[in-house]
């Protein structure tokens, strides 16, 4: 009998085998990491518990300039004033120079504006801060690449991108004289050169991108990375004024996935008010913003049509600035719900400062993605409803009398349970110093580590 040509069995088998046991190795690690959940305490009831310290993720941060982070924040203390809606408490803080008293770390904008997509300040601020003191912190800082499992660019694009709208906003969809693009291609140009980038074609790196229009110029360049957003809406967006003509501003849909990138919450702007501290709530449904928005508003302007007139329901124009923050405060307080239609993008901010102020959010879509999804579970504090649904007449505000007063103080303390999640704010100066162990920056690390055992 002729010898068994060893060769031809081995090229015949070695691709199954291989594929067997990679699959195998996997299906063990993914075993190993959600043990190590079930092994821990849980923060509280409506979360899955936070991992143990020997389940951290290791950053690594990209050494960007200066100029592309706290830089940017000096530039922008340094305005002599901005006219733009929101900005009078910061004009009123350079005036004062208070911004002058952290040079290092300057602090963030206030103008709720830029505010509500703070996160790239604060999750660059707690891998700024030293090693001793991130005890509670979720991420360890590395400082050579290859030990990490992911690489952190710390580029504040909504500051970019907003610093660009505030002093040159006609030339923000060009690129010649525009700052924010120059920027943002000194930014990929970087961080494609480096040996980090090279290994993984970008995959394991992590960028911030909260503000709809951060990197815009440059999103198609790092579709593989890991995105840090706030909901997908500004990515599907066709601008109406290329709709006729045969380019589009449309982004690929598989530049952004629920497999690779992360929902993290807005930043809110109301503070948080304790289960202690609740009083009395007389108004049955309440909104605060603008009536008329583009693309996904269009249901908003039905419902505010609908709702205006109806008995127990208060529906306010409105922007959040020094007067309307405090309309909202009190709204938000007084009220039993609080409607969060879709403006122009699916989400907002307003749904993070209904959790804040104990107002069972009520979420009319069909379709919107949340923070933190299958590690919060938001059908135990809001009450979700279909867009044809609320879009009858009466329909709503029907189902909202239908709660009982035990069923809405049972969401209202589910709710408490769950602020801390959406707390981005550690209360240092300049976001340097310990996070809360559940608090947002430890969630969003902890999703990205799931996604990241996932692609194995």
């Amino acid at each position: 009998m002729p010898p068994r040509n060893t060769a031809t069995a081995t090229s015949l088998f070695s691709v199954p085998s291989l594929f067997i046991s990679l699959s195998l190795l996997c299906i063990l690690s993914l075993s190993l990491f959600f043990l190590s959940h079930t092994s821990s305490p849980p923060s509280h009831p409506l979360t899955t518990p936070l991992p143990p310290a020997n389940s951290i993720i290791k950053v690594y941060v990209a050494d960007l300039p200066r100029s592309l982070n706290y830089g940017l924040l000096e530039k922008y203390w340094s305005l002599q004033t901005d006219t733009r809606l929101g900005s009078e408490s910061d004009n009123q803080i350079r005036s004062t120079h208070l911004w002058k008293q952290n040079l290092k770390y300057p602090n963030y904008p206030e103008n709720p504006i830029i505010k509500q997509y703070s996160a790239e300040y604060w999750i660059t601020g707690d891998l700024m801060t030293p090693e001793e003191l991130r005890t509670a912190s979720f991420a360890r800082r590395v400082f050579d690449s290859a030990e990490a499992d992911v690489v952190f660019v710390p580029f504040f694009a909504t500051m970019s991108a907003e610093m660009q709208l505030g002093v040159g906003k006609g030339v923000f969809r060009k690129k010649e004289g525009n700052e924010d693009y120059e920027r943002q291609r000194e930014v990929v140009d970087f961080v494609k050169r480096s040996d980090a980038w090279k290994r993984s074609g970008g995959r394991d790196h992590v960028f911030v991108l909260t503000d709809p229009v951060a990197m815009w110029h440059v999103r198609a360049e790092i579709s593989p990375a890991v995105l840090l957003v706030v909901d997908f809406g500004g990515w599907y967006r066709l601008d109406s004024k290329a709709s006729s003509s045969n380019s589009s501003d449309k982004i690929q849909h598989t530049q952004v996935s629920l497999f690779k990138d992360v929902i993290v919450p807005y930043t809110h702007l109301l503070p948080m008010l304790l289960i202690s501290e609740n009083q009395e709530r007389r108004t049955l449904l309440y909104f605060k913003g603008a009536k008329h928005r583009h693309r996904g508003g269009m249901v908003r302007e039905k419902l505010w049509d609908l709702l205006v007139n109806e008995p127990g329901v208060i529906m306010e124009e409105g922007f959040p600035n020094a007067t309307g923050k405090e309309q909202s405060i009190k709204g938000m307080r007084t009220s039993e719900f609080c409607l969060h239609p879709a403006g122009d993008t699916p989400t907002s901010c307003r749904l993070f400062d209904a959790i804040q102020s104990l107002c069972i959010p009520v979420i009319v879509s069909d379709n919107v993605e949340l923070p933190f999804e299958g590690m919060v579970d938001y059908s135990e504090f809001s009450v979700f409803v279909a867009v044809t649904d609320a879009l009858q007449p009466n329909w709503l505000v029907r189902r909202l009398r239908s709660y009982s007063d035990k069923q809405k103080n049972i969401f209202r303390q589910n709710m408490a349970k769950v602020q801390p999640v959406f707390v981005y704010d550690n209360g240092h100066p300049g976001g340097i110093g310990p996070v809360p162990f559940d608090g947002a920056v430890n969630y969003i690390w902890r999703k990205a580590t799931v996604l990241q055992t996932f692609s194995c």
